[in-house]
C-alpha cells in the first residue's frame, strides 16, 4: 500500500492505478488493503456520496461487454476488487498484476469485524429467504460488537415495484447504516447500487452476491482448498450444475476470448511503438 498525506496533512491510504481486464477497471490491492481503505474514506468522509465497492471476476467481466448498465456501474464504483482467480490470471498476462484474489464475501466479512471495533453499522439487504437475519446473527457471534442497523430480503422483481421498491429505500434511509451490503446477485445488485445508494444517506454500499446465503448456513461454502488453488469456481459448479453450467462453462470461454483479444491487441500496439521508434 502506497502512504501518502491527504489535504488535510495526515496519512491517508493511495490506491495504485487500476488494471483494464476487458474493459472492466480492477483495483490492484490486497484484502488488507481494501480494508484499510474503505475503513479511512468511511472515517474521513474523503467522498461527498456514498462509497460503491463492487467485485469482479470471469463472470462479471463477460456480462459488462455486452450489459451497459452494468459497465457503467462498474466504472461509478470507487473501488472495484479482484473476486475471481481468472482475474487474477488475467492481470499477470496482462503485464499489470493485481496482488492477490479478493473475494466481495471475504471483504464483507473483514468490514464487518473493522466495523465492530469502530462502532459503525451494517444492513444485510437481499440474498434468499431469511438469509440477511441469519447471516446478522452468525456474524453477531464472530464480533459481538457488530451494530446492525436493519434486514430485509425483498421479494425477486422487487425492483420493478415502485410501492416495494420505495419501501426498500425507506427502510435504508430510515436506518441509515455506515455499510449497505446488497445480495441481489450479479448484475443486478451492481446496477441496483449505482441507481439508488448515491441518494441514500449511507456511508458505502458493497455487492456480495451469495455471501449473506453462505453466511446464514443455506448454501455450503467452498472449502478453503479449493480457494487456495483457484478451483472454487469447479467445486461450486459439480455441487450445482444445473444453475452454474452456464455461468462457468459458457461464461469463462467467453472470458478467455475477450482476454485473448485484449492481449492481442496490447501486442500490437506495443510492436507498432517499437517500429516507429526505429
Amino acid at each position: 500500500m502506497v502512504v501518502i498525506s491527504n489535504d488535510e496533512g495526515s496519512p491517508g491510504p493511495k490506491k495504485p492505478p487500476r488494471v483494464i481486464v476487458g474493459d472492466v477497471g480492477v483495483d490492484r490491492l490486497t484484502m488488507d488493503d481494501a480494508v484499510q481503505w474503505v475503513a479511512y474514506s468511511l472515517r474521513k468522509r474523503t467522498t461527498p456520496s456514498p462509497l460503491l465497492i463492487v467485485a469482479s471476476n470471469a463472470q462479471v467481466v463477460t456480462l459488462a461487454a455486452a450489459d451497459l448498465r452494468l459497465m457503467q456501474a462498474l466504472r461509478s464504483a470507487q473501488l472495484v476488487v479482484p473476486d475471481g482467480i481468472s482475474v487474477v490470471l488475467a492481470s499477470r498476462l496482462l503485464g499489470c498484476p493485481t496482488p492477490e484474489r479478493v473475494p466481495g464475501g471475504e471483504l464483507m466479512e473483514r468490514l464487518c469485524a473493522e466495523f465492530s471495533r469502530r462502532d459503525l453499522s451494517v444492513f444485510f439487504l437481499g440474498g434468499l429467504p431469511a438469509a440477511a437475519e441469519g447471516a446478522a446473527r452468525q456474524l453477531i457471534r464472530r464480533y459481538p460488537g457488530l451494530r446492525i442497523a436493519g434486514c430485509y430480503c425483498p421479494q425477486v422483481g422487487f425492483e420493478d415495484e415502485p410501492a416495494e421498491a420505495a419501501m426498500v429505500r425507506s427502510l435504508i434511509a430510515k436506518a441509515a447504516p455506515d455499510l449497505l451490503c446488497v445480495a441481489l446477485g450479479v448484475p443486478k445488485q451492481e446496477i441496483w447500487m449505482q441507481e439508488n445508494c448515491l441518494t441514500l444517506p449511507i456511508g458505502a454500499a458493497i455487492g456480495v452476491g451469495a455471501a449473506l446465503d453462505t453466511t446464514a448456513g443455506l448454501r455450503k461454502r467452498a472449502p478453503r482448498w479449493t480457494q487456495q488453488i483457484g478451483m472454487e469456481w469447479l467445486y461450486r459448479l459439480i455441487r450445482e450444475p444445473r444453475r452454474l453450467w452456464r455461468r462457468y462453462l459458457i461464461g469463462n470461454a467467453q472470458f478467455v476470448v475477450l482476454i485473448a483479444l485484449q492481449l492481442a491487441r496490447q501486442w500490437t500496439a506495443s510492436h507498432r511503438a517499437t517500429r516507429e521508434q526505429h
